[in-house]
């Protein structure tokens, strides 16, 4: 059959105006998340975040995909295992802990960072404030500054001889000076005197605990080198006979006496909802960044036990959590 070119025309608009249904056959794409940290995370951290994911709707492995780096607990590789990420062009970077979202503010201005587990995003020049952050950098901060001076209390409430207690505090860290001047106001307040025993690194704890038993009682500062050795530093506390407070529930669980902090798990769950948000098209400036309204007290009485001590009465009607 001939076709007339008027005919031929038609048919080739014809064409043109048919819908294209080879892109809409194709599947979404799947949201790729990097999650980056200074050390292997606690699990709660990561069930935290998971959680969060799950309850809008987000499943790991069915249709969110998460990239995990983490280093050894040094934070030296940090950048090199950012930059990983972003050659694996994740959508967003979970930045567990300051110095992971330093590294990653290093690496990029336009990919979404979302922030957990960091002290004071301000001070730490992260962000230009909490409710207006700017930039690609949002999230779930701390408040390890303010509960320093809490914890040094609920020690005083467990020994209340107490007259002289150690810190111990890594310098490298970010927010140390913050959390030291915390700790000396503290003591100053309570008439205790301080001492401040400050490591470099994991083989620094032995000789750092003979220093700290001089003391009677011994805080923790929050930080990621800390976190990452709990255990080891958590037999060296019982080996030395110190009562000692930490940051959050693994610890205690790790065999700790207490700890006093912020809920990791929900401080997870919550960066999770960031994460949509931004997947879903929110610029991360416009998010504010929030602070945790959970805080618990956690206490291990066989610890309690095996160090001699006996958990106030008034201190158990408020712990949270008691580990028997």
């Amino acid at each position: 059959m001939k076709l007339t070119l008027h005919a031929l025309a038609v048919m080739v608009l014809a064409g043109l105006a048919m819908p294209v249904t080879t892109d809409a056959q194709q599947p979404a794409k799947v949201p790729r998340i990097g999650f980056l940290r200074a050390g292997p995370p606690p699990r709660d951290f990561v069930e935290g975040f998971r959680q969060g994911l799950r309850e809008l709707g987000y499943l790991e492995g069915q249709n969110l995909i998460i990239d995990y780096r983490f280093t050894d607990g040094t934070t030296t590789q940090l950048a090199n295992l950012g930059a990983e990420l972003l050659q694996r062009r994740v959508d967003v970077v979970l930045a567990s802990g300051t110095e992971a979202v330093l590294a990653m503010k290093t690496l990029t201005a336009t990919v979404p960072i979302v922030l957990a587990g960091v002290n004071d995003p301000v001070d730490s020049g992260l962000v230009s404030s909490l409710s207006r952050p700017g930039g690609n950098i949002t999230g779930v901060s701390l408040m390890s500054v303010d509960l320093v001076s809490k914890r040094v209390q609920l020690l005083k409430e467990v020994v209340p001889r107490l007259s002289r207690f150690a810190v111990l505090g890594h310098p490298a860290h970010p927010s140390y000076t913050a959390q030291i001047r915390a700790a000396e106001a503290a003591a100053k307040a309570l008439g205790i005197q301080l001492e401040i025993i400050n490591v470099s690194g994991p083989n620094d704890f032995e000789a750092a605990f003979k220093v700290a038993r001089r003391g009677e009682a011994l805080v923790h500062l929050d930080d990621v080198l800390f976190t990452s050795h709990r255990t080891l530093l958590v037999e060296l506390a019982l080996a030395n006979r110190l009562p000692a407070i930490y940051g959050f529930r693994g610890w205690v669980e790790a065999g700790g006496l207490m700890s006093y902090g912020p809920n990791y798990a929900e401080v997870y769950r919550r960066a999770a909802t960031f994460v949509v948000k931004i997947l879903k098209g929110t610029k991360p400036a416009d998010l504010a960044v929030e602070q945790p309204t959970k805080f618990e007290l956690v206490i291990n009485l066989k610890t309690a036990k095996a160090l001699g001590l006996t958990i106030p009465q008034s201190l158990m009607f408020r712990a949270e959590h008691v580990i028997e």
